[in-house]
């Protein structure tokens, strides 16, 4: 039994085949809408690969520019078909391409839906790319000197004060590294020295920031040496007090960026799969009507569409029971050429069996 039979008259066959040419036009302009979709979040991606780690944080930018190029081309192609099939001997010409242009135009579809969620799940992908990048820039932030390094100290005071963060997790990893250079550092003097030799490392470590972690919105001057030392400022108290820099780690401000970004993508996308899923099922009633008005031979008369032919489990069962068979030929055609004895052995008995021989006559 037929799967959402729906019968249609030659003028319903022919508005259905009008509204698909139009739809598929505005399908490739959803194409063209995830394709800057991608690339817009592959420009955003780009700005800031300084501070993030190599890794697959590119894959959902490259499917959504790969699906919107291939719904730009799917769509014209669907354009094409549907004008022509207002007309039924036009149609005669699709008739054998529609159904793997209906298969064809399914599996993109799913692609689009894999896509949105892709959106959605790029989310730790992104945190442990930023988190390993962000340690190394911060690492790194003293070498102005360092040919491929030089650059870091820029990209990271510009970061934090774009995006109103300060290190990776919170301010406190400055002090954790040396990112002080050595060559700024006054080696005559005791306290600097002090420092040096009381680090096993030998690090020169502060319990102070950069400058582009101060809020410049503070009422009171930027303290970012000696936060943790109340006696160093006046009517201050490191544990009470709101301090006038940046809380908030720049690994957590990027990622509500980027998050907020891949959501809005993620809901334009299950949009567009929407639209190109209600254009296939069109497409599809379509190509039924239209292949059973050729059936009964009458081009004005009545004629059915539907979804699936038969039912879902009786469609399902064919289609593995084609699956099987396919296995199983290959199985067998393999099987029999591996273990033929035979198979590399040439038969020159063509003629008759038992045809007796002449004897040669000896050379006299």
């Amino acid at each position: 039994m037929a799967v959402l039979k729906v019968k249609f008259t030659k003028t319903k066959r022919d508005k259905l085949a009008q509204i698909l040419w139009i739809l598929n036009w505005v399908s490739v302009v959803s194409g063209i809408i995830l394709f800057s979709l991608g690339l817009f979040l592959k420009i955003e991606i780009k700005k800031r690969n300084e501070v993030m780690a190599k890794g697959d944080i590119n894959s959902v930018p490259n499917m959504l520019i790969s699906v919107g190029v291939i719904a730009c081309i799917i769509n014209f192609l669907g354009g094409k078909i549907c004008y022509d099939c207002s007309d039924a001997n036009k149609f005669s010409r699709w008739k054998l391409v529609m159904l793997p242009y209906i298969v064809c135009t399914f599996c993109f579809t799913f692609c689009i839906l894999v896509g949105a969620f892709m959106c959605y799940t790029m989310r730790n992908e992104l945190e442990e790319s930023l988190y390993l990048g962000l340690r190394d820039a911060i690492k790194f932030y003293k070498d102005t000197d360092i040919p491929g390094r030089c650059f870091l100290k820029k990209t990271v005071d510009m970061l934090q004060i774009g995006f109103k963060c300060c290190g990776n997790n919170g301010f406190r990893d400055w002090f954790e590294i040396q990112w002080v250079s050595a060559r700024y550092l006054n080696m005559a003097s005791k306290e600097v020295l002090d420092r040096l030799k009381s680090n096993v490392d030998g690090k020169f470590l502060v319990d102070g920031v950069p400058f582009s972690c101060c809020n410049p919105s503070s009422p009171r001057p930027c303290i970012q040496y000696q936060l943790t030392n109340n006696s160093a400022h006046y009517n201050y108290n490191f544990l009470t007090e709101e301090l006038n820099i940046w809380v908030k780690g720049c690994r957590e401000a990027l990622l509500d960026y980027y998050t907020a970004i891949m959501r809005s993508i993620g809901i334009a996308a299950l949009l567009i799969w929407l639209f190109e899923l209600s254009v296939l099922i069109g497409v599809r009633y379509l190509q039924t009507a239209m292949k059973n008005v050729l059936l009964l031979g009458d081009l004005e008369g009545e004629s059915d569409g539907w979804l699936l032919e038969n039912s879902f489990v009786e469609t399902a069962k064919y289609n593995i029971s084609i699956i099987k068979n396919l296995s199983k030929a290959n199985q067998i055609s393999t099987v029999s050429g591996m273990n033929d004895p035979n198979i590399d052995i040439q038969n020159t008995n063509c003629g008759k069996t038992n045809v007796t021989t002449k004897s040669i006559p000896a050379a006299s």
